[in-house]
C-alpha cells in the first residue's frame, strides 16, 4: 500500500512544485521511496517548504561565515564567479543587485535559490535531509553552491559544483 501525505500526495511518485517567494521561483523536489519514509519525515519536509525563506536566510548567513577560510567551498565558488576574466563577467556583475562595498557578501546576498531537493528517507541527525542549490546568474552560469542540511537544519555539507 502506498504512503499518502496531505501535502505531497502519493509518496513514491516524483513530486515537484515551483514555490515563489522574495521575487524568486524555486523548484522544490521530493523523490522518495514510500517504503523507506516516515510520516514524521514527510511532515518535516512539508514544514521546510513552508519555511524556505527562513532556512534560505540561515544558509546565506552561514555562507558569509565561510568567507574567512580561503579553502572553503564558498570561497572557491566566489573565486570562479567573481573572476573579471570570466566570459560571463558582465552577466554576473548585473546579477549582483547590492552594493555594500563588500563584493563577496553582495554576491552571496544576490544568489538565486534555484532548487531544493527533499530527501525524507535521510531523517537521522547528520544525514542530508534537504539540499539547497544556489547560483549567481543561473541562466548564464553552470556553477552552483549546494548546502545540505539535516532534519534539525544543521549544515551537513557545503560544496561547490562547477
Amino acid at each position: 500500500m502506498a504512503t499518502e501525505h496531505d501535502y505531497f500526495g502519493i509518496v513514491g511518485e516524483y513530486w515537484s512544485e515551483d514555490v515563489e517567494y522574495a521575487d524568486q521561483r524555486v523548484e522544490v523536489v521530493l523523490d522518495a521511496d514510500d517504503e523507506q519514509v516516515s510520516q514524521a519525515a514527510l511532515d518535516a519536509a512539508a514544514t521546510l517548504v513552508g519555511e524556505l525563506e527562513l532556512v534560505d536566510d540561515e544558509l546565506r548567513s552561514a555562507f558569509v561565515t565561510q568567507l574567512d577560510s580561503s579553502a572553503s567551498p564558498v570561497m572557491r565558488f566566489l573565486a570562479v564567479l567573481l573572476d573579471p576574466e570570466l566570459e560571463q563577467a558582465d552577466e554576473i556583475e548585473a546579477a549582483i543587485g547590492r552594493d555594500s562595498g563588500d563584493r563577496q557578501v553582495d554576491a552571496l546576498r544576490s544568489l538565486s535559490l534555484v532548487r531544493v531537493d527533499l530527501r525524507p528517507e535521510a531523517d537521522s541527525q547528520g544525514e542530508p535531509f534537504a539540499e539547497f542549490e544556489y547560483a549567481l546568474a543561473p541562466e548564464d552560469t553552470d556553477e552552483r553552491l549546494v548546502a545540505a542540511i539535516d532534519l534539525g537544519r544543521e549544515i551537513v555539507e557545503v560544496r561547490f559544483e562547477g
